[in-house]
């Protein structure tokens, strides 16, 4: 059953109690990447590890997301700037103990590439919080394959 999170703004990508970072550099362009994210939401689950359906709502201003395992998540679109930044919030969602979670992506050009930093800011219990660095690793790695498949997707490496 669907459960309302708390609504946050982009500052929370900074007051989260949890913020996981990761980065990683694709060949493709800024423009090109940020294309793939804003643009092309159903693509999602052709290159972003664990994405089974990706839909855009709202015109654009929210996306409905499903993963592999059956989360669910409709999510608001908070920051559009082509070639530097996508973010969205989840709204409601069918996993047990988030609290709040937004997703911020900052592209930045790498010489003739793209340095893409994911920073997934997210409120749950003092276990969540406590659990969640556990899963770093794996959440790095999932990150970094998605974006060489993003990468080849446009045409890079």
């Amino acid at each position: 059953m669907p459960r309302r999170l708390r609504p946050v703004d982009l500052d929370f990508v900074e007051s989260a109690p949890l913020r996981l970072v990761f980065t990683a550099e694709a060949t493709a362009p800024p423009q090109a990447v940020y294309a793939a994210l804003a643009g092309d939401v159903p693509g999602w689950a052709d290159w972003f590890t664990g994405v089974a359906r990706a839909a855009p709502t709202r015109d654009g201003r929210g996306r409905d997301v499903r993963l592999a395992g059956g989360t669910r998540f409709d999510e608001t679109v908070l920051a559009t700037e082509p070639g530097a930044r996508y973010a969205y919030r989840v709204d409601t969602t069918n996993a047990p103990v988030l609290r709040a979670l937004l997703e911020d992506w900052q592209l930045t050009p790498a010489g003739t590439g793209t340095r893409l930093r994911w920073t997934f800011a997210a409120d749950g219990p003092a276990a969540f919080r406590w659990l969640m660095p556990l899963a770093r690793p794996g959440l790095g790695r999932a990150f970094r394959d998605s974006i060489r498949a993003l990468d080849r997707r446009l045409g890079g490496s």
